[in-house]
């Protein structure tokens, strides 16, 4: 998603009609998510200090975690290593991919202002031993230029937060904490059957797999877990916090103020150190992955955030099981709410929840996924349009578009899943053919519960589609009665190259979908769901 034509104007339209399932929205570039991260048994990192930006405008002076040496591997292996790296200071830190059983050694070197004073990390639900350094109150610390070691087991699969455990209430407000992800070293016992990775045409007929939807999954095993209820498609990594930008002011005066000189006897003096109140506290910028809506639907690796690396833009076809990665950093709860469907939560720090055979999930089904600082949780998420009650697909058996004419073969659970290379795979085949629009403007059925307003009239956005249906021609079929003039905005775009199903993922605090008060923005992004046809491409 272009930021440009994202913070010019979000039209009514979108505003209105955004959270349901019936908005169709047309990207202007690739700006995919997944969850991309670096992988190796050695991280030689750093913490330093760089600044970082936020839709208004503002530079926040902020403190991280980076690399120190590169490190073996950036993964996923389909996306592109980033052109300068991992750089020495980005928030989130960089997101730390390693596998079960691997022994793991993370090196730090504080590189922070010396005034800072020392710096750690904690790693949530790993037994972890620290060596060389200080010691500290919760773990062993680097003291100011010095260096400290961490070595484990990974022992849990799931996802994992870090942060830092020294003077936490500040370091972790600067943006000192990150993510890791623990794959599992085998596949469940009874595999991952086959789902939906290799089905579905293009619109020439070309297998998807083949027209290039790589897979971008980071576990080779195809599961989050070691039992087949954690198989997945796709995934995605979202890191909730806030900041508040008075500390991070107050932060800078004393950094620049602090004397810091070396003594005769090479110490430094009492007025090296920082004594910045952190309450009363009073968050203005709410950010996903380190970036605040819009920004945070830009690329990964994006050069215009060169210490804000990762998005957050998750795609998805009809059907799929996407694995959501999520963890509350900061000191606040979020209720993030994931619009479409509920999110079946798998576990919790790498502990899997099951019932008292260890085989059935027992995890709850969350209306939102509320992020308690330092928890990380992994679920499942997916859509395919059951209950809707209408057609997603516009299909009208009196069609002459082949795509309009496709039928519905229901399965035992009343899915279209006996034509894995159909458009309509995952179709609920019990509302094929039930029209939304009761006197529709393009070529789709007729008699549903509602009629939609020209989209020339109504639109004036930079990526609504036109089109309340799926498909590679739903645009086209249901825009204009002339049916030759695409909406707003979309000129550029072919018409026909993506009609997609809009979810707006936010906060349901209302405070926390603002950039410093300013609406929209802060913890929001949209979930895409994609036509089959669609090649999502999350290599940037």
């Amino acid at each position: 998603m272009r930021a440009t034509n994202m913070k010019k104007a979000i039209s009514r339209t979108r505003q209105l009609l955004a959270p349901m399932v019936a908005v169709a929205l047309l990207l202007t570039a690739t700006a995919f998510a997944a969850a991309p991260g670096v992988s190796d048994t050695t991280f030689n990192l750093t913490a330093s200090a760089a600044y970082i930006t936020q839709p208004d405008g503002q530079m926040l002076y902020s403190w991280g975690y980076g690399c120190r040496t590169q490190p073996a591997h950036f993964v996923p292996s389909a996306i592109s290593a980033p052109a300068g790296g991992c750089p020495t200071m980005q928030i989130p830190g960089p997101t730390l991919v390693v596998t079960e059983g691997q022994q793991i050694t993370i090196q730090l070197t504080n590189n922070l202002p010396p005034s800072a004073g020392s710096t750690s990390i904690l790693f949530s639900g790993l037994n972890v031993n620290s060596t060389d350094g200080v010691v500290g109150l919760l773990t062993h610390e680097a003291a100011p230029a010095g260096l400290v070691t961490y070595t484990f087991t990974a022992t849990n699969p799931g996802t994992h937060s870090y942060y830092s455990g020294t003077q936490s209430d500040l370091q972790v407000e600067m943006g000192m904490y990150g993510a890791i992800i623990v794959l599992p070293n085998a596949p469940p016992a009874a595999g991952c059957p086959s789902h939906n990775r290799a089905a579905g045409l293009n619109a020439s007929g070309t297998a998807l797999v083949a027209n290039g939807e790589n897979d971008f999954r980071l576990s080779p095993t195809g599961a989050a877990y070691h039992v087949p209820g954690s198989c997945y498609d796709r995934e995605y990594l979202f890191q909730f916090s806030e900041m508040d930008p008075a500390i991070h002011s107050q932060a800078l005066a004393q950094v620049n103020a602090a004397n810091c000189t070396l003594d005769q006897n090479g110490a430094l003096p009492s007025t090296c150190r920082l004594e910045v109140p952190t309450e009363p506290y009073h968050p203005a910028y709410f950010m996903i992955n380190g970036r605040s809506m819009p920004d945070d639907m830009d690329p990964n690796y994006a050069p215009e955030y060169p210490h804000q690396p990762y998005n957050g833009n998750p795609h998805m076809h009809p059907g799929d099981l996407v694995l959501l990665r999520i963890i509350g950093q900061g000191r606040w709860q979020h209720p993030f709410h994931e619009h479409g469907n509920h999110v079946r939560i798998l576990g919790r720090d790498g502990n899997l929840i099951t019932a008292p055979d260890q085989t059935n999930l027992a995890g709850p089904l969350l209306f939102t996924t509320t992020t308690t600082p330092g928890l990380a949780m992994d679920g499942i998420f997916y859509w395919t349009g059951r209950g809707l009650n209408w057609d997603p697909y516009g299909h009208n058996p009196t069609s002459a578009d082949i795509n309009a004419k496709l039928p519905c073969t229901p399965d035992k659970n009343g899915y279209n899943t006996g034509a894995p290379t159909a458009i309509n795979y995952f179709e609920w085949c019990q509302d094929h053919h039930k029209p939304l629009e009761v006197a529709p403007f393009g070529d789709v059925n007729r008699g549903g519960p509602a009629t939609l307003p020209d989209s020339n009239i109504l639109t004036n956005g930079a990526w609504y589609g036109g089109s309340a249906y799926l498909g590679p021609d739903a645009t086209t079929r249901a825009t204009a009665p002339t049916g030759t003039t695409p909406p707003s905005g979309t000129i550029a775009n072919p018409p026909g190259s993506e009609a997609a199903f809009a979810f707006m993922w936010h906060s349901h605090n209302e405070r926390e979908i603002t950039t410093n008060n300013i609406f929209p923005g802060g913890m929001m992004m949209m979930m895409l769901v994609d036509s089959r046809e669609f090649v999502i491409d999350e290599s940037n």
